[in-house]
């Protein structure tokens, strides 16, 4: 109406009956001025909108509050970062369910030693391991393998290969030792025919780990990898399409690099996995 008074010459009187608002309210609207709580609010507003364009839409309420308080030194609560992103109609990409494996015929099984306690009181101690499956192209696939560290939940080795075989396992558990050597953890998987293979079992008399393997359709047993693919998944291969091995490579490593040393969780008192691990 402003504008219509200031460029047409209209009057606020004939302008406001127009409009249905009485010219009280009218002269009050155009003299607010935003308190200083409202001045905040729109101030955050436009830092999670910020961050979360940034980060491809994969942020929701509890990691925007642990990521973007930690940036502004704040100490808002999950609420008003829930409120915010509910009025700017911002929601976190779906994570997809990953369907059930299906087990091949077992050589060296071993019980389900870590029953699901997944807590670690300290680095390699406790390992999860497992290998997802990547398309790309005209339906060609890349096969991911990677061990979690149970204590922090960082990925300490992984592997893309065009092949999903025993070597890309190996590989995988001998880069993992790379990096920690000397060191005896429980490492958890399923009975895929790589973790029952004789490669493996010699793997496991080499380095002097302790085998536990998911029980037959229960992926719940191995959870802290599984929870790895779909977060993977649903924040970043999931938004993209792939042409390219390499593109799927690529993105491979720059997720990795970003939940290793950038994703911050509350579960890690606000730090990232590797911040988390070095604060030993």
């Amino acid at each position: 109406m402003q504008e219509l008074h200031d460029e047409k010459g209209y009057a606020i009187v004939a302008l406001c009956t127009l409009a249905g608002v009485a010219r009280s309210a009218y002269y009050t609207w155009l003299n607010w001025v935003p308190s200083a709580s409202e001045r905040e609010v729109r101030m955050l507003a436009k830092e999670v909108k910020r961050r979360y364009d940034k980060r491809d839409g994969i942020l929701g309420y509890r990691q925007m509050r642990t990521q973007l308080n930690r940036k502004l030194s704040k100490t808002y609560n999950k609420k008003r970062y829930y409120r915010i992103m509910r009025a700017l109609g911002l929601k976190a990409v779906i994570r997809k369910k990953r369907p059930h494996y299906v087990s091949a015929t077992a050589l060296h099984v071993a019980e389900n030693k870590m029953n699901r306690d997944f807590d670690a009181s300290a680095p390699n101690v406790k390992w999860s391991t497992d290998v997802t499956e990547l398309k790309y192209g005209n339906g060609r696939k890349a096969y991911l393998s990677a061990v979690i560290d149970l204590y922090d939940n960082s990925i300490i080795s992984w592997v893309l290969s065009h092949s999903n075989n025993n070597k890309l396992v190996m590989d995988t558990l001998k880069k993992a030792y790379a990096k920690n050597p000397g060191v005896s953890p429980m490492i958890q998987s399923d009975r895929g025919f790589q973790y029952t293979s004789h490669e493996y079992k010699g793997l496991q008399l080499k380095y002097g780990f302790t085998k536990s393997m998911s029980r037959v359709s229960r992926c719940l047993d191995n959870q802290p990898i599984e929870r790895f693919w779909g977060t993977y998944k649903s924040e970043s291969y999931y938004l993209k399409s792939y042409s390219t091995y390499e593109d799927v490579l690529k993105d491979v490593e720059r997720y990795i690099r970003y939940y290793n040393h950038y994703r911050y969780t509350e579960r890690l008192n606000g730090l990232s996995p590797c911040e988390y691990r070095k604060a030993v």
